[in-house]
């Protein structure tokens, strides 16, 4: 029985033991299958979650800061986001490169090898947390916090941790490694309405990022790690702590002198913010309300002038107020006169000086010009023919209608050269010649010019435009003196780079254009100003309102005016004493002088004994009393013909004339011509295109048409208006008897 037992036991053994082996197996595969199941639906899971968080964010729809900048890219001003943050683009080439030294001795020493995390890091930061029971450090790369600050989350959870990772991932896969820290840098915060490196350098040091030292690169490192404790205008010494932490770490990398971390630690922290950029203000606020949808602007203006302008212009209105009171305020505008590009624009000395009204740019406002029209009176007379910078003139009292013009000393020159009475800027004599010219015409001409003269409404133009009498703005003063320089054409003036230069329009022939920049070049300067510089005029509104000072050289025109904005009188405020000083130290800020162009074709350069009679001594013009003359005017061409005529000695033009008193000169293009012949007058075009005929009497009268002449290959010549085309013939003209006009 014993041995059967013993014999069965043997035999169950490997049956108990096959039984038991399958069993281990069975389980081994129901784990290994719920293992993975688990993994199936965690990793199911996962990727549900990871798709639920839709697209990862890479900063598209972020909102700038606008920015208005220069004609080289500088910041001029600023305006903050509409959630009140000041957040302006940086890239990579913009920021010192010692910046991104520390920032990844700091922050994230494998940036540039890993995409997205670093499992070092990341493993470091679970070792610490397991073995210390609490978070020391979070692992995060660049691009994590990147992911952060583009999904903010108060939170520090696992899952937002999670996050971060996934969306560094997959922000990498999308991004290069430049445009992850383009984003770094528009995106970080450095405390209070702040984001952004290039923020945050303005707002701490008062420069853009493009050169820092050592010091500065360590802070703008620091900071973003906890902004608003390490604020550096709450709590400097915080933010040196912070900094000088920074400084360590980037000294434990070998890679800068232990000197040069020393003298790091010795720069101050700044304890307080700088303003941000406020440069050209008013031009600034004026392209922003243009266009509101640009993030980004770029003007003509210079910066550097600009700022240099801006503080001239501040250091002038406080010697202004020690004189003439404290409400006196002043704008300067500088313009290219090639192109009309605005330079600099100084609407105010302070945008925000409230009893000076300084966020008026006074540039734009409309002001009497006392005096600073004489130039293009003057100007249309030397156009006309019927007077020279040498021809005598009157400073005597006269009436025109009850209308009784006087100097602004009430005092009389007597007879002197126009020259001299543009320089002095003689009243009586500047009226007169507007009385020859037409006040009509002078307005006219000035608004085919593109400036805006503004009269009382209900008035039409008369004589005392020539003082003053009308609305004018700064800007539309510079644009005519700039056409002086361009010798007789002006362009708009334009502030915005994308702008192309606009057609040129007509002020006067260029001729008589030299002859006012000739004349206004020998006007006496300032006690500041070196004479023979820079030709300019001043002007003084009446009722001592407004002083004027518009100069120009060969390249640049500038334009100063001073008063107060509210219009009211101003004791003692005269043009000369007031304007003309600024006037001459804008010229110095500007650089070397560049002289004005040389003569053009017809300049007739004499003394007044060898003009011709008819110009060698102003007669008055047209209602003057009894004095007054009768109107000469040209019959034939007419203004604006055409002319077409043959080539060799046959191309000759005859002239019809009425009103004249004999003899007549004649002037083609400002020079004197041989006007007769065989008892004709007649006159030669010098050549193809635009001629001006000038046909001055003995008595002082003038007129004058402008024709444009081509080459024709027909037999006679013909002149064609709008309406009619007239064969031309010998007239014979005899000198006629005044009439009254």
């Amino acid at each position: 029985m014993l041995v059967g037992s013993v014999e069965s036991s043997s035999v169950a053994h490997p049956a108990a033991r096959g039984e038991r082996h399958w069993s281990f197996r069975r389980v081994a595969q129901i784990v290994c299958i719920v293992f993975a199941l688990t993994c199936v639906a965690l990793g199911g899971s996962l990727a549900w979650w990871v798709i639920s968080l839709g697209p990862a964010p890479l900063g598209e729809n972020l909102e700038f800061s606008k920015t208005v900048l220069d004609r080289d890219g500088r910041l001029l001003r600023a305006y903050a986001t509409s959630e009140g943050r000041w957040r302006l683009p940086a890239k990579v080439a913009d920021v010192d490169p010692r910046f991104f030294d520390v920032l990844f001795a700091y922050e994230d020493k494998r940036f540039r090898e890993h995409h997205g995390v670093d499992p070092l890091a990341l493993g470091r930061a679970a070792f610490q947390l397991i073995s210390s029971g609490h978070i020391k450090s979070g692992g995060s790369t660049l691009t994590m916090q990147v992911a952060r600050l583009l999904e903010p989350r108060t939170s520090r959870t696992f899952a937002a941790k999670l996050r971060q990772v996934v969306r560094a991932v997959e922000i990498e896969r999308v991004l290069t490694k430049d445009e992850v820290l383009a984003l770094y840098l528009d995106l970080a915060p450095y405390g209070g309405n702040i984001e952004g490196i290039r923020a945050a350098s303005l707002a701490y040091f008062g420069k853009e990022p493009r050169k820092l030292s050592l010091g500065e690169v360590a802070l703008l490192v620091a900071l973003p790690q906890s902004p608003e404790l390490r604020r550096p205008d709450r709590s400097p010494d915080v933010a040196r702590a912070a900094r000088d932490r920074v400084l360590d770490r980037f000294a434990a990398t070998g890679l800068i002198p232990a000197d040069e971390i020393a003298l790091a630690k010795s720069e101050a922290v700044p304890d307080a913010r700088f303003a941000m950029p406020l440069l050209a203000p008013h031009t600034a606020d004026r392209s922003i309300a243009k266009s509101p949808e640009e993030r980004e602007l770029r003007l003509t203006i210079d910066a550097v002038l600009q700022r240099n302008l801006e503080t001239l212009a501040r250091e002038h209105e406080r010697t202004l107020a020690a004189t003439l009171g404290p409400n006196v305020s002043l704008a300067i505008l500088a313009v290219d006169n090639a192109t009309g590009e605005v330079l600099a624009r100084v609407g105010s000395p302070d945008y925000f000086d409230n009893r000076r009204a300084g966020q008026v740019d006074m540039t734009q406002a409309l002001r009497s010009p006392g005096s600073t029209l004489k130039p293009f009176i003057y100007g249309m007379g030397f156009e006309d023919g019927f007077i020279h910078p040498e021809t005598l003139i009157d400073d005597r009292p006269v009436s025109y209608n009850g209308y009784a013009p006087k100097d602004f000393d009430s005092t009389f020159q007597g007879t002197v050269t126009v020259r001299r009475a543009l320089q002095q800027s003689l009243n009586v004599p500047a009226i007169a010649v507007l009385d020859m010219v037409g006040a009509t015409r002078l307005t006219a001409q000035l608004s085919q010019a593109g400036a805006t003269l503004v009269l009382p409404a209900g008035q039409a133009p008369g004589l005392a435009i020539g003082l003053g009498g009308a609305g004018i703005r700064l800007s539309d003063l510079v644009m005519l003196y700039a056409g002086l320089a361009r010798q007789g054409t002006t362009v708009a003036l334009s502030e915005h780079l994308s702008v192309a230069t606009s057609q040129s329009r007509r002020l006067m022939d260029p001729v008589a254009a030299w002859y006012v920049g000739n004349v206004l070049l020998g006007s006496p300067p300032p006690e500041n100003g070196v004479a023979g510089r820079i030709a300019f005029k001043t002007g003084t509104s009446y009722g001592y309102r407004d002083a004027w000072s518009i100069g120009f050289d060969g390249k640049h025109t500038v334009g100063v005016w001073v008063g107060r904005p509210d219009g009211a009188p101003v004791p003692g405020l005269v043009g000369r004493e007031a304007a003309a000083p600024i006037l001459f130290d804008v010229f110095a800020r500007l650089g070397t002088s560049v002289p004005l162009p040389h003569a053009p074709k017809g300049v007739l350069v004499t003394t007044n004994a060898k003009l011709p009679p008819p110009l060698r001594h102003f007669q008055s013009g047209r209602f003057g009393g009894e004095a007054a003359q009768a109107s000469l005017h040209i019959l034939y061409p007419p203004d604006g013909a055409r002319l077409d005529v043959g080539n060799g000695s046959a191309d000759i033009v005859p002239l019809k004339v009425t009103g004249a008193t004999a003899p007549l000169t004649v002037l083609v293009n400002g020079v004197p011509v041989e006007t007769e012949r065989r008892g004709a007058l007649f006159f030669k075009p010098d050549g193809p295109g635009f001629s001006r005929v000038t046909v001055i009497d003995s008595a002082g009268g003038s007129a004058s048409v402008t024709v444009r002449v081509e080459d024709a290959s027909a037999g006679r010549e013909t002149i064609r208006t709008a309406n009619t085309v007239c064969a031309i013939s010998p007239c014979i003209n005899k000198a006629i008897t005044p009439r009254p006009e």
